[in-house]
């Protein structure tokens, strides 16, 4: 095909076959949201490694989660200033070297700096890539495109404990981290042949640098992580210094929604929440964003930490979710146009619920394939959620607005995302400690059946280590069995927690306004 047939036949991309653009755009986000996954079934290998415990290692996840938000706002005056194919290519290379520093991190300071570098540089791979992929495409087939960059965004946190655990059982958990490099490499080569800039990006008017906007966003963004990150080890807020960093959090949040609202070139035009849809949507991806990042951080750990399978063995286990993501995204993207968006998304949404409310049901007897069809349900009732939302939330903002749209609903879905991380952490150490004194309580000296059990284990104990440790020891070994139970409950609450959380949203994606059919596209729009 000459240039000048391709020009006429896919004008919005210059000539460039669109698909061809999203495979190269896709790569580096797909790659970015792998590796918010895949550091999730190392964990216990890192904090072992670094001599941490297992909460200080999910800071490895949210120390990413905040620093990615961080720069997402920012994004889109940084791709209008330097050109959104120099930034994003910037962005990849930055996501690369961060990735080796990861993996050679010594110690946990220096892993949490390197995953703080990282995090900034994968922040803006989201909005710039769903930024382009929704301008390569005819308005009437941006179904099309959302469902492919919905398989990409669903697909790859689903992978990620599965690769992960392979790389971490097989070599180590840094290679966890090194698997981004030739990834990284290939898409700057992609990026570069492939991408190109619109006329409006290239002779855009840029106006100075929000500096106290970008200042307050660092300060609110800084004081919630370190009010998540270490609340849960001085008792939140009966510690002063939490209570003072959430009055910096508050103080920082009105200030900077305030500038931004009020400065004619504020970091963010928070005037695009004037838009019913894209309010309603910014409200259900920060919960979306609490859902899908609970289940990533704790589902391998529940494997780990209570039933003792191995890194890589968790990660097979709940890859599952890849198939129904496989199935789901292409039928979506089909639906997408025929049925009601708000249905999808509901169905997606009670979909995701009914599976959490089936986790929350698992015991201390199940095997590897007890949960195969909730898991495979999970990923294919996802993908019914991310498409018809990003569809939604979108379908009425114009291509100028764009870049700030998707920069907002991408920051607030990895704040929900830390936000829920936290709290299921936090929920896993009280909901445990709680269900032992529980318990505890019912396990008295004189209970006949701690009495039996005692004995059992003390007569088997006694031809391993001898007499004289066997009471002890047997009472240890009840105490480890007492322990893994609550575990067991802690993990059962926060499942079901969850459902409820899942069965809100499907509810609250009614409050989406029905788009008209056949409605002209807005002024700007392709």
């Amino acid at each position: 095909m000459n240039p000048a047939a391709a020009q006429a036949r896919y004008p919005l991309t210059q000539g460039v076959n669109p698909w061809l653009v999203t495979v190269s755009v896709m790569l580096p986000t797909f790659m970015e949201v792998l590796d918010t996954a895949i550091a999730s079934v190392a964990l216990p290998y890192i904090a072992g490694s670094l001599s941490a415990s297992n909460s200080e290692a999910t800071w490895v996840l949210t120390s990413y989660l905040v620093a990615n938000a961080v720069i997402l706002p920012a994004s889109n005056w940084f791709a209008r200033r330097f050109g959104r194919k120099r930034f994003l290519l910037f962005c990849v290379v930055v996501f690369t070297v961060a990735s080796f520093f990861c993996g050679a991190a010594p110690s946990l300071g220096v892993i949490l700096a390197a995953r703080v570098l990282q995090g900034a540089g994968g922040g803006a791979l989201q909005p710039l890539s769903q930024s382009i992929l929704l301008e390569s495409f005819p308005i009437q087939k941006r179904s099309m495109s959302m469902a492919a960059y919905g398989l990409g965004i669903v697909l790859a946190p689903v992978l990620g404990p599965t690769l992960g655990g392979w790389l971490t059982d097989t070599f180590s958990w840094r290679y966890a981290f090194y698997i981004n490099i030739p990834v990284g490499i290939l898409a700057v080569v992609l990026i570069s042949r492939f991408v190109h800039d619109p006329p409006y990006i290239k002779n855009a008017k840029v106006g100075p640098f929000d500096n106290i906007g970008f200042g307050l966003l660092m300060v609110w963004t800084g004081a919630l992580q370190i009010v998540l990150d270490k609340g849960q080890e001085d008792d939140w807020f009966g510690a002063v210094w939490v209570r003072w960093a959430v009055v910096a959090l508050v103080v920082a949040l009105i200030g900077w929604i305030w500038h931004c609202w009020t400065h004619p070139n504020g970091l963010v035009d928070l005037h695009v929440l004037k838009d019913r849809n894209f309010r309603t949507g910014c409200f259900l991806v920060a919960l979306l964003g609490m859902c899908i990042y609970i289940t990533i951080a704790i589902l391998p750990l529940y494997y780990q930490e209570v039933l003792g399978y191995t890194a890589f063995t968790a990660g097979l286990v709940v890859g599952p979710r890849g198939i129904g993501s496989f199935i789901g995204s292409p039928m979506v993207g089909f639906l997408g146009s025929r049925i009601d968006n708000r249905k999808l998304l509901s169905a997606g949404f009670l979909g995701f619920a009914v599976c959490a409310l089936v986790f929350g049901t698992v015991d201390l007897d199940i095997g590897p394939y007890t949960l195969l069809i909730p898991i495979t349900l999970t990923g294919f009732a996802l993908s019914f959620v991310f498409v018809p939302m990003s569809t939604m939330m979108m379908a009425t903002i114009q291509n100028k607005d764009m870049g700030a749209a998707t920069g907002l609903a991408n920051m607030l879905r990895n704040i929900g995302g830390s936000i829920g991380i936290s709290m299921a952490t936090t929920a896993l150490i009280r909901r445990a400690a709680l269900h032992q004194n529980e318990l505890g309580a019912h396990l008295g000296p004189t209970n006949a059946v701690l009495q039996q059990k005692s004995a059992l284990a003390a007569y088997y104990l006694a031809h391993q280590i001898g007499p004289a440790q066997a009471r002890p020891g047997s009472m240890g070994l009840l105490y480890g069995l007492m322990e893994q139970q609550s575990a067991l409950m802690a993990y059962v609450d926060v499942f079901r927690w969850t459902a409820l959380l899942a069965f809100f949203c499907a509810a609250a994606a009614w409050l989406f306004k029905k788009p008209k059919k056949h409605a002209a596209p807005p002024e700007g729009m392709h």
